[in-house]
């Protein structure tokens, strides 16, 4: 019998090592780090036909269990996909160590001088579907935090994170770092997530990366603290003071650039003072792109349009489907997403800045923007190189996970034969 056929016993195994690597990762240097970065991030550069090859198995393996085209588009990587990978390793490389960080410091009258520092957070579990990019994204930026981190991915992708697991394990062995410090776990048993799950000896962190059913599952069932979003319901509100031409631009984008991505507008809320004019032009050119617009009963007497249903609201098609409603002021979209939104990211298409204002500060999403394209709700965008998964709880980490949130702190107090009085 191998560690394949007890699943337990493999991931009991893995555990331990992720957690003996944990402690030597803690006190890596930099300069070892960003060596370990670089050299993965050569290794892809070198193995990148290898790299579509496997990726060419998981398609076809893909295809073979009818997933849908956007789980298809997250699937597949293509050369300049690759390109994108090894960019984000090397911006990972480049960007200041979070360990060790001052965070706060100060005195304290009986004499005590107090920093409060970052340290990493030891064992990151990382369960994702289909997207391969995630192993490197996930190992990179563990690897920066000084985490060790163990990776499951989706049964689809099951070649492709091998191929691109390789390369990081060649990185970590050119840097003279514990090849363990990322590990993935070499079956595809979904017995081994539930494993996980309760890993409450080894692994500190989970954080769930997929569709509803898998974070769901994780949130539900796991043991280890999460750091998750279930959905992004996504919602755009067009104000009685948007530009036009804006309006158009980042609207096409946020919806059609890609459906798949959790970033996607899913809902269009239009101010009545301009359905017949912005809104109008809006929804046509939608639907000339080939989308399929849900409208509530105003915006459906626009021909071309699919009467919304009541379970159209608070819905993440991840396709080319658009839910549309009206609403008669931003108390009212503000309303509308606080019933049916998801907390990852809404925007507000307006030039009046005080309406701008009272939508992001009413609004307690992880991302919130104001006549930019929700699809920029990516770590990557926001200069972290790349991300772990975006967060939409209310603790610790929100918003893209990036190295820093991978971090958590401690205390370091000095004294001076200090005593308590």
């Amino acid at each position: 019998m191998t560690d394949n056929d007890n699943i337990p016993q493999l991931m009991a195994r893995i555990g331990k090592q992720a957690k003996a690597a944990a402690a030597e990762m803690a006190t890596a240097t930099a300069e070892r780090k960003h060596a370990a970065l670089i050299s993965a991030a050569e290794a892809i550069k070198a193995a990148r036909a290898d790299i579509v090859e496997a990726n060419a198995r998981d398609l076809e393996y893909g295809r073979e269990k009818d997933l849908s085209a956007a789980m298809m588009d997250r699937l597949m990587l293509d050369d300049e996909r690759i390109g994108g990978i090894i960019s984000g390793l090397r911006s990972v490389a480049e960007q200041v160590d979070p360990v060790g960080q001052i965070m706060a410091e100060w005195d304290q009258p009986a004499g005590l001088h107090i920093k409060r520092v970052r340290t990493p957070l030891g064992v990151i579990g990382v369960i994702y579907e289909s997207r391969p990019n995630v192993t490197v994204d996930a190992g990179a930026l563990c690897l920066k935090a000084g985490n060790a981190v163990i990776l499951r991915g989706g049964s689809e992708s099951f070649h492709t994170s091998r191929a691109l697991h390789g390369c990081l394990e060649q990185g970590l062995r050119a840097a003279n770092l514990p090849v363990e410090a990322i590990q993935l776990v070499p079956t595809r048993d979904r017995a081994a997530v539930r494993e996980m799950l309760t890993m409450t000896d080894t692994i500190d962190v989970i954080v769930p990366r997929g569709g509803k059913g898998l974070v769901g599952l994780v949130q539900r069932e796991a043991r280890v603290p999460v750091f998750a979003h279930l959905e992004g319901i996504v919602h755009i509100y067009v104000d009685a003071h948007a530009d036009p031409e804006k309006t158009l631009k980042v609207v096409m984008n946020a919806k059609t650039r890609r459906t798949g991505i959790c970033g996607a507008a899913e809902c269009l809320l239009i101010h009545e003072n301009v359905v017949k004019t912005i809104g109008q032009g809006l929804i046509r050119a939608l639907i000339d792109a080939g989308v399929d617009v849900r409208a509530d009963e105003t915006l459906s007497k626009i021909s071309g349009t699919t009467p919304a249903q009541e379970d159209d609201w608070g819905r993440e098609y991840l396709d080319m489907i658009i839910a549309a409603k009206t609403v008669a002021s931003v108390d009212e979209a503000i309303a509308h997403i606080r019933e049916y939104g998801s907390n990852h990211t809404d925007c507000i298409l307006t030039e009046d800045a005080e309406t701008a204002a009272t939508f992001m500060n009413r609004l307690d999403s992880a991302i919130l923007m104001h006549n930019a394209s929700t699809q920029f709700a990516d770590g990557a965008e926001f200069g972290m190189g790349a991300e772990i998964g975006i967060a939409t709880g209310k603790l610790h980490a929100r918003g893209p996970v990036g190295a820093t949130q991978l971090t958590s702190f401690k205390y370091l107090v000095t004294g001076d034969g200090t005593i308590r009085a």
